[in-house]
């Protein structure tokens, strides 16, 4: 005999069940492609995983992504279709490298003294130690993923992969070297990307000062400026055309301050008359839109920054000074020559990065750059085609809006640890050779002094290759034949342009097909009072903590359940703990069936009627399973969860067990259909709940099955029991049944009298345990009632020798009453029966009754009768009929 333990303990089950999935080959996909009896014709669901940082610590964005893509795997394996999720890590070019040179730096070293050999082993070698941890993590989180394909971004295949697409891309002459304005980070000495940067409002300084013309007259220019340690690098003052204040001064020359250099005055039409004083200073060198308005005059460009952030020799008296502590000198300076006017408060939005925090510097490097326009066009056109559909649709205008203003990218960084740059440099005839094997000589003069460009790819590079790579692209692999194009690429609405732009981009570029048909976006997770996460607010959760006290199905059924796509969610430690006690409230559930069906001795007859209660469960289930498939096909995951938890919950714990309780008690068949459609309803349960609750639905549903091949006499599935829950049918979408409705109607009017009773009892404060006398009187409902009065006795707690059905109404003097549609119910709560205080509770029903009227009669008189669909309004007609018979019970009750 089948036995549950009294508790379900996360601990004992969660380990050995993923074990066993993966030692059983589940996680791999059928009809796989490099096996005998492939059919190509069968399309396989494919998800790539986005790939977590190799040195990163889990947070509780990976349980949040891990979960969304572990539900649509986990019910595509079901629906019986080929289902692949590809893992891998991301070698995180800069993440990893700060942590190396942290690591050096303890150790009272630095990159730069080791060299870059032996950095790069460092790094290799941190890789090693603490590179599996992420992945253990995602395992521990039920990721049902093909561990056999796992890839990282550095390995031989995928290297392979990004010198192809750079080569590629040049031969096209989409990509370029040369000098352009970029973000210098100086705490990481590399580039960053424009995505890189975050602009955060900080309280800064609007420094004044004269602009003097350069003939002697002693007339000058008001400038303002926030940031006068850059003042060494103007070579130019610009006016708005149509300022008449200063169009005197077009053309004429000023003196650089404390420098002395002569530089023009220039009319342009970015200047903002109304910002400062009027008249911009221009820096070609260091700021973007100084290097437009210096372009477009022909003004010098001077670089007045070292690569370290302190100034270099074209500074004069300032070269090695930090930046901003040339600020102060600079300022000072200009003070001490009378050319300061003032100083104000001023809110800037300061440019930092977003990997270290520091402020980043712009300025004129050389860089390798890709020419976005074309590769933006096709991957624009792409989703207007609907080859693409965003979720939500929202996302979809964000995107193109992006495409139509995309910028050439920056793809070269000045780090150690990631892709080197595919190009050589000859240092006898100078040829520049961009080859996709290290090449010996000079292909021009034959020279063996090459020198390969220090410069690393932009981490984003080969990122954006991952849906096609992972799959052994360039090379037309079975996995690349069948696996590609993939399905769903999911991911967070924050890296919209870091990451799906680029895939999208590359994928049409590389294969000439879209990389997915569909991206879903989740939102991000802030704590529980809708605040973003940070160390310095000490808000932070730790999902490993939250795993080892609730379990995982709690911190997965949380983090998706009660979210929808593209928003942000908010998530507290009550909330896990609240599902912690879901999955115990199933394991019950499982207890009460499973024990149920221990106790059939004899099968259930077919002739055996089915009882309201039994028909209303079986047409909630068939009603759940109906919405959950319609919400799966939509990507309502959140929505989907909350619906199986609430039938759980509601309709199956506090309803249907309590209603069958007196039927399992009753024996012979009774008790037998009972028991197998108890069963039935918990196997179709669990099979809606296990992509989201993995483990507990695993180990419950092999108890259930145990028990019911055990029993021999009760439920079995159709097509009879799986192996393991992870491979088991999906509920399939079952047509409606007239019976369907009816039954629903009338159990919900059991409903509302239970409930009726149930307020009234808690009102008087009546003891659950105490069995209550009862009368009811109906003209209309009198047989229903009659019917169905043992389901109102077990669930309302009323005497059942007592209780008396009448179509007309008998003496009630001192009975306390109720009015449910055209049912009025009296009670005897109290020996005296308070008039006062029924007539009170009648008035305030009578209200709320009328309060219902108005609505339904208004909504009813709107265009929402002729819009929605005709059941629904069939319903609200029913609705309002039923409360116009209680208002008008309760009007006679009241005289």
């Amino acid at each position: 005999m089948t036995e549950l333990p009294k508790a379900y303990d996360f601990k004992e089950y969660e380990e050995g069940i993923y074990q066993e999935w993966e030692q059983k080959g589940y996680f791999k996909p059928t009809n796989d492609p490099n096996s005998s009896g492939h059919d190509p014709s069968v399309e396989p669901f494919v998800i790539v995983i986005p790939p977590p940082n190799v040195t990163g610590a889990l947070h509780l964005g990976h349980p949040m992504f891990v979960t969304t893509e572990d539900i649509m795997v986990r019910y595509h394996r079901m629906k019986g279709e080929p289902t692949l999720w590809v893992p891998g890590t991301d070698h995180a070019g800069t993440a990893t490298q700060l942590q190396v040179e942290k690591k050096l730096q303890s150790e009272g070293t630095s990159r730069e003294e080791v060299g870059r050999e032996a950095f790069e082993k460092r790094v290799w070698e941190w890789k090693e130690k603490y590179g599996g941890e992420i992945t253990s993590q995602l395992r521990r989180l039920g990721a049902s993923c093909d561990w056999s394909r796992e890839r990282f971004t550095l390995d031989d295949g995928l290297s392979k992969a990004v010198r192809e697409a750079f080569v590629q891309l040049y031969e096209k002459g989409l990509v370029y070297q040369g000098p352009r304005m970029i973000n210098w980070s100086p705490g990481l000495q590399t580039a960053v990307s424009d995505l890189e940067v975050e602009y955060s409002e900080e309280e800064g300084k609007l420094y004044y000062f004269k602009y003097v013309l350069a003939d002697g007259s002693g007339e000058y220019l008001p400038v303002a400026t926030t940031r006068p340690e850059t003042i060494p690098g103007d070579t130019g003052v610009a006016v708005h055309p149509e300022d008449e204040r200063y169009s005197k001064f077009v053309g004429k020359e000023v003196l650089v301050p404390v420098l002395g250099r002569k530089i023009r005055v220039v009319a342009d039409e970015y200047v903002t008359r109304e910002f400062g004083t009027g008249a911009l200073k221009i820096t070609p060198g260091h700021d973007p839109h100084d290097y437009e308005i210096g372009e477009r005059h022909h003004l010098e460009l001077i670089n007045i920054m070292n690569k370290n952030a302190t100034l270099n020799e074209n500074t004069g008296p300032y070269a090695g000074m930090d930046r901003f502590k040339a600020r102060k000198q600079i300022w000072a300076d200009m003070q001490e020559a009378g050319l300061v006017l003032k100083e104000e408060p001023y809110l800037m939005k300061v440019p930092r990065s977003q990997r270290g925090g520091e402020i980043i510097e712009p300025l004129v490097s050389s860089q390798w750059f890709i020419k976005m326009d074309s590769l933006a066009a096709k991957a624009a056109e792409a989703v207007r085609q609907g080859e693409i559909t965003f979720v939500p649709e929202r996302f979809t205008k964000v995107f193109l809006n992006w495409m139509e203003n995309i910028q050439d990218w920056c793809i070269s960084r000045q780090l150690w640890w990631g892709h080197r740059i595919p190009v050589w440099y000859c240092d006898e005839c100078h040829e520049t050779i961009v080859s996709r094997e290290d090449p010996s000589s000079c292909p021009k003069c034959g020279s063996t002094a090459l020198r390969q460009d220090p410069d690393v790819l932009d981490t984003w590079f080969s990122s954006g290759l991952w849906p096609f790579s992972v799959f052994g692209w360039p090379e037309n692999t079975p996995d690349f034949q069948y696996f590609y194009p993939t399905s769903v690429m999911e991911t967070g609405y924050d890296i919209i342009f870091f990451w799906v732009a680029r895939m999208v981009m590359d994928g049409l570029e590389f294969t000439g097909k879209v990389p997915f048909h569909t991206v879903y976006l989740h939102g991000m997770i802030r704590d529980d009072k809708g605040q973003k996460m940070s160390k310095t607010k000490n808000n932070v959760i730790d999902p490993l903590v939250l795993m080892d006290e609730y379990g995982t199905d709690a911190l997965r059924f949380t983090l998706v359940v009660g979210s929808s796509p593209g928003n942000d969610q908010n998530v507290g430690v009550k909330k896990v703990e609240a599902n912690r006690n879901f999955a115990n409230k199933v394991w019950n559930i499982g207890r009460f069936v499973i024990s149920a069906i221990n106790r059939i001795e004899e099968p259930a007859l077919e002739s055996i009627q089915w009882t309201l209660a039994d028909s209303w469960i079986w047409a909630r289930t068939r009603q759940t399973v109906n919405a959950v498939n319609d919400l799966f096909e939509n990507y309502q995951f959140g929505e989907a969860g909350r619906q199986v938890y609430e039938f759980l919950w509601n309709d199956f714990a506090d309803w249907y067990l309590e209603a069958s309780k007196r039927q399992l008690a009753e024996g012979a068949n009774r008790a037998a259909r009972t028991a197998t459609l108890l069963a039935n309803v918990l196997d179709l349960m669990l099979r809606l709940l296990h992509p989201f609750t993995p483990f507990v639905t695993e180990a419950l549903w092999g108890y259930l099955k145990a028990a019911c091949q055990e029993n021999g006499l009760v439920y079995k599935p159709i097509e009879g029991w799986e192996e393991h829950l992870i491979v088991g049918r999906w509920p399939e979408r079952m047509p409606h049944e007239a019976w369907e409705t009816d039954a629903i109607k009338d159990f919900e009017l059991v409903q509302e009298i239970v409930r009726s009773i149930r307020n009234l009892r808690s009102e008087y404060k009546i003891e659950p345990n105490k069995s209550l006398e009862a009368l009811f009187v109906s003209e209309s409902r009198a047989d229903f009632v009659e019917k169905n009065k043992h389901l109102l006795v077990d669930l309302a707690g009323l005497d059942e020798q007592s209780l008396t059905v009448h179509t007309t109404k008998p003496e009630t003097e001192g009975l306390t009453a109720l009015v449910v549609e055209d049912i009025e119910i009296f009670l005897s709560m109290t020996a005296d029966g308070d008039d006062q205080a029924d007539r009170e509770r009648l008035e305030k029903e009578l209200a709320e009754a009328e309060s219902q009227i108005a609505r339904l009669e208004k909504l009813l008189a709107s265009p929402f009768a002729q819009k929605a669909p005709a059941q629904v309004v069939e319903a609200e007609r029913e609705k309002l009929a039923g409360y116009k018979s209680s208002a008008e019970k309760l009007r006679e009750r009241l005289g």
